[in-house]
């Protein structure tokens, strides 16, 4: 039987599927994408699937790669996902298809505690603050009794947690072999499993380290696999430019500082005065973060010349001088001590390659790439490439013929266009297999689109005062049951700002703001809404909530929109972006900013509809959306929703969903 008859066969009506999932029902979408990901691991070629939500695209692509018989590498977005795939939907297909198959969970290093580290850190002078010292007893008893070292299984940990950085290790800082408890290492045990299984499940940040320094095991695993598949595609360009250039940061010099003194007071006290090196390079490294000035955090500067714009040109070629002579002379001084324990010899290296990439800084930016500075609490210098195509094609896609490989890669959203020109064209694979699936939900019955009409525009201060009250209104005749979206932090507080003013005293709604807790504690409370007799909640956020966030059943029902989510035209990239279409004769507007447009806001809208049964509004608080010829363009990204026409139309919508939602209990 072909692996094309098994994968029909699984999931044909009572099929091996009906015992791996409950109420499962053989959905057409589903099929097709198993049997297509079935056909390119028969044919080993490349794979990429836009399967819209609700298609069940995880079982389309484990049970043809199990039931292949095939080694096989799974990467994810994120370690949560990971967690989820292989701590779940792995377990239950391996068991109901009874493929007698080895799985492997495989993170980055910063995933698992490193016991030499960890024991580096009782040092007072490795403790940033008093109050870490109980978060390290926590980790020391757990210590005792894991087995993974993953951090993920320590309860209650925040991962905002400064005592993280100090039981963990980092490319930089790990000893490797001359590690005294190399024997005990956890990432070293991780990568034995992986090697040994036949299933390894990965993520994209792991992927792309690998590819760019070879440091994460991947390397020794990948041409053992001859299955590859990346769900969550959609971030692969952006998470692979973040590793294929190259950056250095304020907070990795005063880390390097740190673990100087305290591993020199520690194992060579006395024999270098160890105060006076680290507090030279710290000094080097504050006096860098200084010549930044008080700009705003979070904010780009452009670098196309030798210093970022509105810098001090010779004040910044001195701090960043500076910086690298302090980085050599404290290599020069471990040199002379880089014998007596291994740790002085990573530090020396540690100090040496930062010092290279201090000199790179101070040089022209390498061609074909992109230079810019951030600033927040620290500084980050960044030299990105534009895309990840290159890489793609010569060291993903590329090898011998008789190695070949299937590559699938598939997510919910990938581009507006048929040849998902969006994911496609900066990763390198416009030569692969094309599969679009749309939904299996009703979204003309389940949802609707409003979009204001009277709203100031969005470039107007008073906009998002507007945006705030409305959200407080509408929210407040659903009775929660909101997330707010909005595209910068800037937004997202004064909106937050607003409807704390609007709740703050009454208590009737929770305002759950971005930041103010750990995400996922976010995302249970708002899940658990207004059960136990708790107020309902309204969550505002940005960033990452745009995305992988399942919020099923009646916790919500109403998803706001500040404004279309464009690109900021002034950030570095976003421009360079620009100047290198516009230079091949194309639209920036057309080709760039609109497609990351469309693609932003399909995520956003996703968060609404999560099952057959949900129902909801989202509503889009920018009248560019129906009033600019490209609006039409945006509307076509977004499920076939119905149009509510007026507010009037809005709020009889809430009604009827606040009346649905009381007659039945709060699914979750």
């Amino acid at each position: 039987m072909s692996l094309e008859q098994q994968v029909q066969e699984a999931f044909g009506a009572g099929g091996v599927l009906s015992r791996a999932a409950d109420q499962f029902l053989p959905r057409s979408g589903q099929t097709e994408m198993a049997l297509a990901v079935a056909r390119a691991i028969e044919r080993a070629h490349a794979l990429v699937v836009e399967a819209s939500t609700g298609v069940g695209k995880t079982f389309s692509y484990l049970v043809p790669a199990l039931l292949s018989g095939e080694r096989v590498l799974l990467s994810t977005a994120t370690k949560t996902l990971q967690d989820q795939l292989f701590g779940r939907d792995l377990p239950r297909l391996v068991e109901a298809l009874g493929v007698p198959v080895s799985t492997a969970l495989l993170k980055g290093r910063g995933s698992y505690l490193c016991l030499h580290r960890m024991e580096q850190a009782r040092s007072e002078a490795m403790l940033p603050e008093r109050g870490v010292a109980h978060a390290l007893a926590r980790v020391e008893v757990w210590a005792q009794t894991t087995r993974t070292g993953d951090l993920a299984e320590l309860p209650g940990l925040d991962e905002r947690s400064p005592v993280i950085a100090l039981v963990t290790s980092t490319r930089e800082n790990c000893l490797g072999a001359a590690c005294p408890r190399f024997r005990a290492c956890h990432v070293n045990l991780a990568r034995r499993e992986a090697l040994a299984a036949d299933v390894v499940v990965i993520n994209h940040h792991l992927f792309f380290a690998d590819l760019a320094v070879r440091e994460s095991g991947v390397a020794e695993l990948l041409p053992t696999v001859r299955i590859a598949i990346f769900d969550e595609a959609h971030q692969l360009n952006e998470t692979g430019i973040q590793f294929l250039g190259k950056n250095i940061t304020t907070s990795q010099l005063l880390d390097f500082c740190r673990d100087l003194l305290g591993t020199g007071l520690q194992l060579a006290r006395g024999l270098l005065d160890w105060q006076d090196i680290a507090g030279k390079t710290e000094r080097a490294a504050r006096e860098l973060r200084l010549c930044a000035g008080n700009a705003h955090g979070g904010s780009k500067l452009r670098w196309t010349e030798a210093q970022p714009e509105t810098l001090n040109a010779p004040a910044w070629a001195l701090a960043l001088a500076q910086m690298q002579e302090a980085c050599e002379a404290a290599a020069k001084a471990l040199d002379t001590v880089s014998e007596i324990a291994p740790d002085f010899l990573r530090l020396q290296e540690r100090a040496l390659d930062f010092g290279e990439r201090l000199k790179h800084f101070a040089g022209p930016c390498q061609a074909g790439s992109v230079r810019w500075l951030e600033i927040g609490a620290h500084l980050r210098l960044v030299e990105s490439p534009l895309d990840i195509a290159h890489a793609v094609q010569t060291r993903v896609l590329g090898g011998a013929p008789e190695a070949a490989k299937t590559w699938i890669f598939t997510s919910a959203t990938l581009g507006d266009d048929d040849k998902l020109s969006w994911f496609t064209q900066p990763c390198g694979l416009t030569g692969a297999e094309l599969l679009r699936i749309g939904s299996p939900f009703d979204y003309a019955t389940q949802a609707a689109v409003y979009v204001p009409r009277d709203f100031p525009k969005p470039g107007d201060p008073a906009h998002m005062t507007q945006v705030g009250q409305s959200a407080a209104a509408w929210a407040r005749r659903l009775g929660g049951r909101t997330m707010v979206l909005t595209t910068t932090l800037r937004a997202l507080r004064a909106i937050a700002e607003v409807l704390r003013e609007a709740f703050g005293t009454s208590g009737e709604l929770e305002v759950l703001v971005q930041g103010d807790l750990p995400k996922r504690v976010l995302i249970e409370r708002f899940r658990r809404g207004s059960a136990d007799g708790q107020p309902g909640c309204i969550l505002v956020a940005s960033a990452s909530f745009w995305e992988g966030i399942d919020v099923p059943g009646d916790a919500l029902q109403m998803v706001i929109i500040d404004k279309l989510p464009f690109p900021p035209p002034n950030d570095p990239m976003a421009e360079a972006r620009s100047r290198h279409l516009e230079a091949q004769g194309r639209s920036a507007f057309n080709d760039y900013f609109l497609p990351e447009a469309a693609v932003a806001l399909k995520q956003g809208a996703g968060r609404l509809i999560r099952r057959e049964t949900d129902q909801g509004v989202l509503v889009v608080c920018d009248i560019r959306l129906v009033a600019m010829g490209y609006g039409r363009r945006l509307l076509k990204a977004l499920p076939p929703m119905q149009r509510l026409d007026s507010e009037q139309d809005l709020l009889q919508r809430l009604d009827l969903l606040t009346k649905a939602c009381t007659k039945a209990p709060l699914m979750s």
